[in-house]
């Protein structure tokens, strides 16, 4: 059993049903389920698994250990990476039978020599970077690395089975950089099928693009933070797009006291009582993740009642003023966020409060923070009777 006084529940069967949602917009595209930052914090293998669940046939990571994890924890089926730098252990990636990304020169001269070391033909996504100007490489440049590819996918060595890019803005269908980028990205495609490249998949899509823009999904999409149920689109919330939050993040209260009038509140006594009132003592802090932002804006429900962050978040606790008439009770569940469907704060609440995105508010979450699962989507039966006879 833990003892940590806090834990992020999270509910399979949401992020199984978020995929499934996500594949019925884009009925004739596949869905890669991006599962980087150990799921948007959600929990990387659970999470993995419940997205297959539904429906995904793809899981795409970031990190290059990520993915080599998955494989690890016996997660099967295409696994994209795209993150590594040089000297990683590219055999060991290809050991594992993962995709991976190319998007530079010296990428691919690496994939090429541990393709040829290793005596298995790579499987390779050539990144090209359509106007983001982050990864990847300008047509031009692409082009040249393209060429290259070809001669290695003849002798053998690599199969081009991927084009890809990533978008700037694709929550807004009418930008102009969006249109900019879809005309690179065809422009690039007809490259590689013109050259000969064995593609697969030529994928664009993020979440907001699977949600909002059919022209972007050609074979695949790659939807991340829809997945587990939260809005990428400014101003949309995520029932409005069909989307169930998968996390709720909880904390037990440590300490309920009295205090007078006058009474400051935390580090700087940047909050002060103006009443005799109940303080409460929350066992979260910026450690684990609670954006030191939140001081005096972050909203949490305590029965039924939202409140807010009074003074500083500190390392590992912050303080709630409950009011003098608050039956509130050491032991008593504080909800910082969640899906909002009992009136708790939501995680777009959060992001708003503190002026950030709500990606940044869940990815965050510390790894102390245990993270307990509920649903049955991908999980074997094992697990779950093992975690309900443990909480």
């Amino acid at each position: 059993m833990s003892t940590f006084p806090a834990r992020a529940v999270v509910d399979l069967d949401a992020i199984a049903g978020n995929v499934g949602h996500l594949a019925s917009l884009a009925p004739t595209s596949e869905v890669m389920a991006v599962v980087k930052a150990d799921a948007y914090g959600h929990g990387l293998v659970a999470s993995a698994r419940a997205a297959q669940a539904g429906g995904a046939t793809w899981l795409g990571v970031a990190q290059l250990a990520e993915a080599l994890t998955l494989r690890a924890h016996g997660v099967t089926g295409r696994i994209l990476t795209w993150i590594f730098a040089p000297g990683a252990p590219l055999e060991s990636a290809l050991a594992a039978g993962l995709d991976v990304s190319v998007g530079a020169p010296w990428a691919l001269e690496e994939v090429v020599s541990a393709a040829r070391f290793s005596g298995r033909t790579a499987r390779v996504h050539l990144k090209v970077d359509t106007g983001l100007g982050r990864g990847g490489m300008f047509l031009d440049s692409w082009s040249a690395v393209l060429a290259d590819a070809l001669r290695a996918q003849a002798d053998g060595a690599v199969e081009i089975v991927g084009v890809w890019s990533h978008l700037a803005s694709a929550e807004d269908v009418t930008s102009p950089v969006t249109d900019a980028q879809l005309a690179v990205f065809v422009e690039a495609v007809a490259r590689a099928e013109a050259g000969g490249a064995h593609l697969e998949v030529r994928h664009l899509a993020n979440s907001a693009a699977t949600l909002v823009n059919p022209a972007m999904h050609f074979d695949l999409v790659r939807p991340g933070l829809a997945v587990f149920g939260l809005s990428p689109i400014p101003g949309r919330t995520p029932a409005e797009l069909g989307l169930t939050p998968a996390m709720r993040l909880e904390a037990e209260i440590m300490l309920v006291k009295e205090a007078v009038a006058g009474q400051g509140v935390s580090y700087g006594h940047t909050y002060t009582t103006d009443r005799a009132t109940l303080l409460a003592d929350i066992p979260l802090g910026y450690a684990d993740g609670i954006p030191r932002a939140a001081s005096g804006v972050g909203p949490v429900d305590v029965d039924g009642r939202r409140l807010t962050v009074a003074g500083r978040v500190c390392m590992d606790q912050f303080v709630l003023d409950l009011g003098p008439d608050s039956d509130a009770r050491a032991g008593d569940v504080a909800v910082l966020f969640g899906p909002g469907d009992d009136g708790e704060p939501t995680v777009g609440d959060w992001a708003e409060a503190t002026g950030t995105i709500p990606y940044e508010i869940v990815t965050r979450l510390g790894a102390r923070v245990p993270r307990v699962f509920v649903g049955s989507a991908g999980r074997p039966a094992s697990e779950q009777r093992a975690q309900e006879s443990a909480w």
